[in-house]
């Protein structure tokens, strides 16, 4: 109550038109205090009347009063701006352009505290105060300031609408319900919100229950994302463990096949050399008796000659059965031995690599793609395909940096391959695919054959082996002007969708889901397969019209 009071004193030195403080305080005639500019103002509306009146009492001044300023108001403003009541006045809150105003302020409005349904009025809180003292009052409903109290009164009959009409779905008074609303289900607007409070209640504890499940589900899409990260980061570090053993193991090969060949070259040279002086001393010891037998050749006394002549003896050189070029030990082997053990490292490495890789692809399964996805969503999986030479036939031609295809007529100049289709006229992709996966096709002519097949399919002969879609180790598109068929395992299955001359294809290898679209300004499934892929696969085309072409698409 004592703080009531001191709102009421402060209003007391309150201007009754701006409802602010009083500025340059005036005291008119009849007793009344106004902001100088405010009274000023105010007369100088009513200047054409030739009278000049209170705003508060309404008593009527001629001529027009001469304002002279109330210093004892002007020292209490002072001191109340002073003292901070000045903020205190300014708890009245006057109402901005967002805010709902009081019904019943003059001048200059205060914002409403709330609004009553009974009175449908707004009020602030200085005019609230009779709703919390006068009984009556008091049963009012209070609710939040609104702006649209007056869409509570009856259009028809100016009445508050407190009825619902069930039959129609809308509130009315009433003189409604008796009247054009006559015979229609309805209730008080009090029943009606009370029933659909309780489906309200239900609504949103279903969207609470769902929020919590949601939370849940973030919370463990959160622990899976922290779970991939420290399985990816021990991975990581695992491997790099064991590629630096493997590395250091190749290192210590290395070193001990250098050691062992210069050990044993220094051996071999230092043999060599023992003999070579050896040899060179036998020269040496022929030269110096060739020399004595040339200037024992040159004696002109004969019985000289004869006295130191004796028939020469040269004995079997001992070393000359050990010297044979053909049986010197050169490293050579080693070289072979070596070049062997990095070409089966080669294929180990190649071997393991694609089960290394295809384990890597498989955590790619913790969540669907939705059914309904976009190209724009496919294209976050594209791949750049490319076609392997040494598996094309020799009557297709590949250019454009072996992305596109051509069935000839006439033979291509590639060289013998193991891997080379010696019969049908197909090729598959250089690289392996596992994992999500999407390329597109684009083909010309009477038709082409986008296929999927294991890297082992058979190459060499017309057997359905060899053939895409007849056996079990590749799946198969045949595009053609006029129809979409699908082969797999000699199975033949009739597509129907638009016809296109560009086709999708999306691998999801671990999931065992691979389909195909005609694509153009939509993407239209035409075939899906469900299955298990056992080894990663390759992108394949195959043709049987001659002058037909594709070319696999660059997707950006």
């Amino acid at each position: 109550m004592a703080q009531q009071n001191n709102q009421l004193d402060r209003a007391k030195f309150c201007c009754s038109v701006c409802l602010d403080l009083l500025k340059d305080p005036v005291t008119i005639p009849c007793g009344h205090s106004y902001c100088r500019n405010c009274i000023q103002s105010y007369w100088d509306t009513e200047d054409e009347k030739k009278t000049h009146s209170c705003p508060q009492c309404s008593q009527s001044f001629t001529p027009r009063p001469v304002l002279v300023k109330n210093t004892m108001l002007a020292y209490l403003v002072e001191e109340l701006k002073k003292t901070g009541l000045q903020a205190a006045a300014a708890d009245l809150c006057y109402a901005g352009p967002e805010d709902v105003a009081c019904d019943v302020c003059t001048g200059r409005k205060r914002k409403a505290l709330n609004s009553c349904l009974v009175c449908l009025t707004s009020y602030c809180k200085e005019h609230l105060q009779p709703h919390h003292d006068v009984p009556p009052l008091k049963k009012h409903k209070l609710v939040e300031p609104s702006e649209k109290l007056q869409e509570n009164i009856c259009s028809r009959h100016d009445e508050v609408m407190k009825m619902f009409c069930r039959t129609d779905q809308q509130c009315i008074c009433y003189l409604c319900s008796v009247d054009e609303h006559k015979g229609h289900d309805t209730v008080s607007a009090a029943a009606e919100r009370t029933e659909r409070q309780r489906e309200l209640e239900g609504s949103q504890h279903n969207i609470q229950q769902r929020i919590q499940d949601r939370e849940e589900d973030v919370k463990l899409l959160q622990q899976e994302v922290e779970a991939i990260n420290g399985s990816a980061d021990k991975a990581v570090e695992h491997s790099e463990k064991i590629f630096t053993q493997l590395i250091r193991l190749m290192a210590k090969r290395r070193s001990d096949v250098k050691q062992q060949v210069r050990s044993q070259q220094e051996t071999e040279v230092s043999r060599v050399k023992e003999l070579q002086e050896k040899l060179e001393q036998e020269i040496t010891e022929l030269k110096r008796k060739d020399a004595e037998l040339k200037k024992l050749s040159h004696t002109e006394d004969h019985n000289q000659f004869l006295q130191n002549y004796s028939t020469p003896c040269l004995s079997e050189s001992k070393y000359f059965s050990k010297i044979n070029t053909n049986c010197l030990r050169y490293f050579e082997d080693v070289t072979a031995a070596v070049s062997e053990l990095r070409d089966k490292l080669q294929n180990v490495l190649r071997d393991t690599w694609t089960n290394i890789s295809l384990t890597v692809t498989q955590v790619d399964v913790l969540l669907s793609l939705p059914e309904n996805m976009t190209r724009a969503d496919f294209l976050r999986y594209s791949c750049e395909i490319t076609l392997d030479p040494n598996t094309a036939n020799t009557r297709l031609l590949l250019s454009e940096g072996n992305r596109k295809i051509r069935f000839k007529r006439q033979d291509q100049s590639y060289s013998d391959h193991p891997d080379r289709f010696t019969d049908r006229t197909q090729v598959l992709s250089t690289e392996t695919l596992t994992g999500r996966c999407y390329w597109e096709v684009e083909w010309r002519g009477m038709g082409v054959e986008v296929a999927v097949a294991y890297k082992n399919i058979s190459r060499a002969g017309r057997s359905h082996e060899c053939r895409f879609g007849y056996n079990d180790k590749s799946w198969l598109l045949t595009c053609s002007t006029n129809s979409f068929n699908f082969y797999h395992s000699n199975v033949h299955t009739p597509v129907s969708g638009p016809r296109s001359s560009r086709v999708g294809v999306y691998l999801d290898h671990s999931a065992g889901i691979l389909s195909f679209y005609s694509v153009s300004d939509t993407m239209t499934l035409l075939h899906r397969v469900q299955t298990t892929f056992t080894q990663p696969l390759c992108a394949g085309v195959g043709f049987c019209y001659n002058g037909s072409s594709a070319k696999f698409s660059e997707l950006k």
